[in-house]
């Protein structure tokens, strides 16, 4: 279960650098290598993206090297989400039947979510040493299932859409869409109800890879300046880690009784 967290922090923690280079680079009229900056990480000034860019980069060493690990895990959880109520809950409630700030406001609730749960994966984080990170870690949990039912309900709704972003070459698009919806929800109820939480975390996580793999790394060398491009495919290798950590987490005998 240990290499399980491992490796899902390292994964998450690659992804959120990503995102603070793509701060930096819109900041600095994208002369970085990595191109303009695509939601939901957009930010309002060049000040704003320079701040929050170096944040991102910070988060991301201390969930590597374990320097206030859980502190900079819970600061960006906890940033994702309240970014997502402040940026694209308004734009839902204005237009609720426009898909695309659902999609925002969730990716940023599960991101945030997991976030949660990896502070409480460090060491020193048991029931009788730290009970509020747990439940910051509980309610981190829900928070990803919650989003990962969004992303179910999405994909089986919009499946002409989205069938259009599966490579040609992959046969039975529309399967596969509705496919991964049913997927994305019986995930959902597993991750609620930690029943096999270790099976459905780590399916999760390879699914998401494959995703970055097969679908995502393709469009990024066909757009190598398209922003949302380089988004996407790291909030999909973000999820792949976060994935892995509900896994270990959930399976783990000391958090299992908590988180």
């Amino acid at each position: 279960m240990d290499g399980l967290i491992r490796t899902g922090r390292l994964l998450y923690a690659v992804a959120v650098f990503v995102f603070g280079l793509q701060c930096l680079s819109s900041a600095t009229g994208n002369r970085l290598p990595i191109p303009s900056i695509g939601p939901p990480w957009t930010q309002g000034g060049r000040g704003l993206a320079i701040l929050v860019g170096f944040g991102l980069m910070a988060v991301a060493g201390c969930l590597v090297f374990r320097w206030y690990g859980r502190l900079g895990a819970n600061l960006f959880g906890l940033g994702a989400f309240v970014r997502g109520l402040v940026v694209y809950l308004p734009l839902v409630l204005r237009e609720p039947t426009y898909p695309r700030p659902w999609t925002y406001l969730f990716e940023l609730t599960a991101l945030g979510g997991a976030a949660l749960v990896i502070g409480a994966t460090f060491p020193g984080v048991v029931p009788q040493g730290n009970i509020w990170q747990l439940r910051l870690a509980m309610v981190g949990r829900w928070m990803f299932a919650v989003s990962l039912v969004l992303f179910g309900v999405q994909h089986l709704l919009y499946a002409v859409f989205i069938k259009a972003l599966i490579p040609a070459w992959f046969p039975w698009h529309v399967f596969w869409v509705h496919f991964t919806g049913i997927a994305f929800l019986l995930s959902a109820v597993s991750l609620m109800t930690k029943v096999q939480p270790g099976l459905t975390g780590s399916l999760l996580a390879l699914m998401f890879l494959l995703w970055v793999i097969v679908l995502h790394t393709p469009r990024v060398m066909r757009a190598r300046h398209d922003g949302p491009e380089w988004t996407n495919a790291f909030v999909a290798l973000a999820m792949c880690g976060a994935s892995l950590v509900m896994a270990g987490a959930l399976e783990k005998r000391a958090l299992r009784g908590e988180l």
